[in-house]
């Protein structure tokens, strides 16, 4: 078993093949730097919101002059409280308006005042990250760029009609979620319930039909990072709580998509799809609960995501710096400290529950390293023993899961 654990040691536990497509927009993608910092959003936004508003008075009063420009109906108010949004200049702010406009409308072609000098992929790129009920568009587009003015043609995944029967199916979906949370939950209770919700209802499958939007995921209940992470943003739209969608990367495994949501006025990093359980079996082969859900991104830091998540520096994220959501913390699961006799009591309270799995998170990697010792060549045997004295067993079974990245370790008991 000692051998067995040094061997194992060396893994890093983490989700594999996490697939999504982040560059959304054929031609001039990407990032441009235009972000703006965090704390200044708030003032930015109103004086974008003021600006804005004078910008839309022009592009109308343009209109009415025999422009071939259409009436840019969608107001400052409907977006100025959309993340990247905020991170665009006037100019693309009024671009972005016109692509919604013209996406809501399933238009073939959206006049855009954008220029040759300007980035209108962009642009929509950041509309369909703040926008995950455009599930009908597929991200692609081509166009005609002129000096002063872009002839834009997104591509749309249906039509009209089967856009209309997947919106109903979407709404029955988000009812079947929502209409089963609390009215006087708090904050953190409906994260929580979205995060477990997604977990528990959707696989992870990368050919999933549709796995770049929130189809796939709230009615498909298949998708990748970017179907999980949209499929969060929404769900929590409808519940009132802020999720921004989050671009980066994970080592060794290229684009990953997660979530950054509001928590009573902080901000925590999430990651659905990481929380999936599937590669504890992978891992260890042995067959494990099917019910294990991995809260280690679930609230957490920006210190911690990034043990195994690189997060796109090209516009500035919301911090996340503060801890009090811990999930382990709030669950009686974190140890700042190494004591054995705690530990042991610990795992003899799980047994005599009959929980099936125990989970022990530690505050860092020293405490950690000599936790880790002691369990596995003392205190797990002890354990068992217990486990085998209150259960009448002739032998005992159990797995545990070393998970270094995140200082913590997760033993599965068997009563059979």
């Amino acid at each position: 078993m000692a051998d067995r654990s040094r061997k194992r040691r060396r893994k890093r536990i983490r989700i594999t093949g996490c697939i999504c497509a982040l560059a959304v927009m054929a031609g001039a993608g990407g990032f441009a730097a235009y972000a703006l910092p965090w704390a200044y959003h708030e003032f930015v936004g109103m004086r974008n919101s003021i600006i804005g508003r004078a910008a839309e008075e022009t592009v109308n009063a343009a209109a009415e002059q025999g422009a071939d420009f259409p009436e840019l109906t969608v107001t400052m108010e409907e977006v100025e409280g959309n993340f990247y949004f905020q991170q665009l200049s006037q100019d693309e702010q009024t671009v972005y308006r016109e692509l919604l406009q013209g996406v809501q409308g399933m238009e073939e072609c959206i006049l855009l005042h954008a220029g040759r000098e300007d980035q209108p992929a962009k642009v929509y790129e950041y509309l369909l990250y703040d926008r995950p009920e455009l599930f009908w568009c597929d991200g692609s587009s081509r166009m005609t760029v002129y000096d002063d003015h872009t002839e834009f043609y997104p591509g749309y995944t249906c039509t009209a009609e089967v856009r209309e029967q997947r919106q109903a199916q979407i709404d029955a979906a988000v009812e079947e979620c929502v209409g089963k949370t609390d009215a006087g939950a708090s904050e953190y209770e409906r994260v929580k319930y979205v995060f477990e919700y997604i977990v528990n209802t959707v696989d992870y499958d990368e050919n999933a039909p549709d796995n770049q939007n929130i189809y796939s995921a709230l009615v498909g209940k298949s998708s990748v990072c970017a179907g999980y992470s949209r499929a969060a943003q929404y769900l929590l739209g409808k519940l009132g709580i802020e999720a921004v969608y989050v671009v980066g990367s994970v080592e060794g495994q290229g684009a990953h998509a997660w979530n950054i949501v509001n928590c009573g006025g902080k901000y925590y990093q999430m990651d659905v799809t990481f929380a999936d359980p599937v590669f504890y079996s992978a891992e260890s082969g042995e067959k494990l609960p099917e019910n294990v859900i991995n809260y280690d991104f679930l609230c957490c830091t920006d210190e911690e995501i990034a043990a195994d998540h690189v997060q796109s520096t090209e516009v500035s994220y919301p911090v996340c710096d503060q801890d009090d959501l811990n999930y382990y913390r709030m669950s009686g699961m974190y140890y700042e400290s190494f004591d054995p006799q705690i530990l042991l009591s610990a795992m003899n309270s799980s047994i005599y529950a009959g929980e099936e799995i125990s989970v022990y998170k530690f505050a860092g990697a020293d405490v950690y390293e000599r936790a880790r010792e002691a369990m596995i060549s003392d205190l797990f045997p002890k354990a068992a023993q217990n486990l085998a004295s209150a259960y009448e067993l002739a032998s005992v079974k159990y797995t545990y899961v070393e998970d270094e990245m995140h200082n913590k370790i997760t033993v599965f008991w068997n009563y059979e």
